[in-house]
């Protein structure tokens, strides 16, 4: 149950449903959270989880890479996929076996993220150097990518992803 309130509770704050952070007192600029220490320990934690997906990657440790980032019941959609939605890390070691072997090194870049207790989501520039023989395989990087996640046993894992074309201008 407490995987389908996460799921509901990302998608009502991704669309707008959930209040947001106080607004900006200027265009432009970025809203403060209601709970900065919160926050701040939310971002480096997402961020230590990226930099182990990105180094993980690099070093082709797929089982690394889901095991570390994943939580076991995650899922993932990609736009353009509307028949496939993965859920499980059993998926994920196959897909991320051949996504290792394929993509060379990936970096992500944190955009817009919100948390709330042990929830949260993070919308990020996913960027991806495919091998050149797979790149029509491949969507062109950067992509945007949703990460959901939850704090499971006192640590932040990704309880799923949801992938569209295009980037963030910043």
């Amino acid at each position: 149950m407490k995987r389908l309130l996460n799921f509901v509770f990302v998608a009502a704050a991704a669309i707008g449903f959930l209040p947001a952070p106080a607004p900006a007192a200027e265009q432009g600029a970025v809203a403060q959270p209601r709970d900065a220490a919160a926050f701040a320990a939310f971002k480096q934690a997402i961020r230590a989880q990226y930099d182990l997906k990105e180094k993980a990657w690099a070093a082709g440790d797929y089982e690394g890479l889901v095991k570390g980032f994943y939580a076991p019941t995650a899922f993932t959609a990609s736009e353009g996929d509307a028949d496939e939605f993965i859920i499980g890390r059993a998926r994920f070691l196959e897909i991320y076996k051949t996504y290792v072997a394929d993509v060379t090194r990936v970096r992500i870049e944190s955009v817009h993220t919100y948390v709330h207790g042990d929830m949260g989501w993070d919308w990020t520039n996913f960027y991806a150097d495919v091998k050149p023989e797979k790149q029509k395989d491949y969507p062109p990087s950067p992509v945007r990518i949703l990460f959901t996640w939850e704090k499971i046993d006192g640590r932040w894992m990704c309880t799923g992803d949801v992938v569209l074309l295009g980037r963030f201008k910043k």
